[in-house]
C-alpha cells in the first residue's frame, strides 16, 4: 500500500491518497483541483471511496468535482456533519470573513460513518475513530495492517487543532486525542491535515498541549 499526498494552498490543507494494487482511497479533497486531478490520473486506479476527517470548508473545496470527473465514488462523513456539507455557514465557506471563496453547497455523502467498526473496500482495510473537538464530527481513520492514522485537524505534529469555531472543544480534543488516537501502538505513523507527518510515540513525548 502506498499514501502519497498534494499540498492545497488554501490553508494549506493535505490531501491524500492511499492506494493498493486495484484501487485508490481519497482524502479530504481540497482547494487545489488541479493538482489532486493531476495527482488522481497519475495513479490511474478507479477511487473507491472518498474519506472526509470533517467537513470544514478546505477540506472540501474539490469533493464534487472529484465525483463529476470520478464517477462518483461514495462518499463517507461523520453524521454529525453530514448536513455541513450543504451548510455554508457550517462548512464555514459562508462567514463574511470568507468572501473571497465560494460558497459550498454540496451533494450530501452517501455514508455515515460507524466508529470502531472494520471497512472492507476493495482490498483496504480501516475502522474510523471519533476525535471530535475541532468540530463536532471530527474523525482520525486508522490502518491498522499498516500502522498509520489520518488524524485530521484532530492531532498535528507538536500541536493540536483549534478549538475556537463553532462546536470546538478544547476539553473534548484533548480527551479524544488522549483516549482514542494515543491507544494506538506508539510507533504508527500520524498523517494530520495541516503540517508534517509525525508519530504516535513523538506526540507522546513532545506534544505540549498532551501531557
Amino acid at each position: 500500500m502506498n499514501i502519497q499526498k498534494t499540498l492545497n494552498a488554501l490553508a494549506y490543507e493535505n490531501t491524500y491518497y492511499i492506494e493498493n494494487d486495484s484501487h485508490l482511497l481519497l482524502i479530504d479533497p481540497g482547494s487545489n483541483f488541479e493538482a489532486i486531478q493531476r495527482k488522481i490520473t497519475e495513479i490511474g486506479k478507479p477511487i473507491a471511496a472518498i474519506l472526509l476527517t470533517h467537513t470544514h470548508y478546505d477540506h472540501i473545496m474539490s469533493l464534487d468535482l472529484v465525483r463529476k470527473y470520478f464517477n462518483n465514488p461514495p462518499v463517507y462523513v461523520a453524521e454529525s456533519e453530514a448536513s455541513w456539507l450543504y451548510t455554508p455557514e457550517y462548512n464555514l465557506s459562508g462567514l463574511d470573513r470568507h468572501k473571497d471563496i465560494e460558497t459550498l453547497i454540496l451533494k450530501p455523502a452517501e455514508h455515515h460513518y460507524v466508529f470502531h467498526q472494520s471497512y472492507h473496500l476493495n482490498g483496504f482495510h480501516f475502522y474510523v475513530l471519533p476525535t471530535p473537538g475541532h468540530s463536532i464530527g471530527g474523525v482520525s481513520i486508522v490502518f491498522p495492517e499498516e500502522h498509520f492514522v489520518l488524524s485530521g485537524d484532530a492531532l498535528f505534529r507538536e500541536t493540536i487543532g483549534r478549538t475556537d469555531l463553532p462546536t470546538g472543544n478544547l476539553e473534548q480534543l484533548i480527551a479524544g486525542i488522549k483516549q482514542e488516537l494515543f491507544s494506538l501502538p506508539k510507533e504508527y505513523d500520524v498523517y494530520p491535515g495541516h503540517g508534517p507527518a509525525t508519530t504516535i510515540a513523538h506526540e507522546k513525548m513532545f506534544n505540549p498541549f498532551l501531557k
